[in-house]
């Protein structure tokens, strides 16, 4: 589906009361190496996002505990800018978020939980390595192919990223609370067996390797119960 089709979508959106003040979401072109989310006193930017990507963002879930929605879900991209009225934190506009996906998006779902294999992310021996983010510089996340960078960074958040990568769900048994500053970077699986073909093996970590040694945490393959959440109805965003 091409994005002409649904045209752009204009700023200055106001919705309802305890929601955002003003929100603006326009359809990107741009390729999807390169995407985030970043929040700051009050203000939501969403960078070159999918609405699967915003709603791993707000509901706070893995992209692989999501299922159902239209094919166009993990595939059309989009800039999200939006305002609150007041300096609120990452928790409050994520809530912000579910309700503009809701309300733009036209956007339902349920739960459902599930046992699945996947990985539970623990503290190594040694301890954690990341530093203690500053409560005052905000948050942001950006990922690309073999790394993960992330400022202000909760465990929650970090394992929604691993398991993306990981593309099977990851559960939070650190018992760490707080945020850190996180920078992993690795060699991903594919970049090793193609390059290992060619002859020419890159030097680096394994994703597994880099966990432990850049952040002081790990990865233990187990049987892990999942809230999975349920895409009942999206549609594209409603212009202006």
């Amino acid at each position: 589906m091409k994005l002409a089709l649904y045209g752009f979508l204009a700023a200055a959106v106001l919705l309802p009361a305890g929601s955002f003040e003003v929100a603006s979401i326009k359809p990107s072109e741009e390729p999807p190496t390169n995407s985030g989310m970043n929040s700051d006193k009050g203000l939501l930017r969403a960078h070159n996002v999918t609405l699967k990507r915003c709603i791993v963002g707000a509901y706070g879930i893995p992209a692989p505990q999501i299922a159902g929605g239209p094919k166009w879900l993990d595939e059309l991209r989009f800039e999200i800018v939006a305002k609150a009225d007041h300096n609120a934190g990452d928790t409050e506009l994520m809530e912000m978020l579910q309700g503009l996906l809701a309300d733009r998006f036209q956007l339902s779902l349920h739960h459902e939980t599930q046992t699945v294999a996947g990985y539970a992310l623990t503290v190594a021996r040694g301890g954690i390595k990341a530093k203690a983010a500053d409560p005052a510089a905000g948050s942001s996340t950006t990922s690309s192919r073999g790394r993960i960078d992330a400022k202000g960074c909760t465990m929650s958040r970090l394992i929604i990223r691993l398991s993306s990568v990981l593309g099977v769900p990851v559960s939070d048994a650190t018992g760490l609370s707080g945020s850190f500053d996180i920078n992993l970077q690795w060699i991903p699986d594919d970049a090793l067996a193609r390059s290992g073909a060619a002859g020419e093996v890159p030097q680096g970590p394994s994703l597994y390797t880099a966990i432990q040694e850049q952040l002081g945490l790990k990865l233990e393959a187990r049987k892990v119960p999942v809230d999975m959440l349920v895409i009942d109805h999206a549609a594209l965003p409603s212009e202006n």
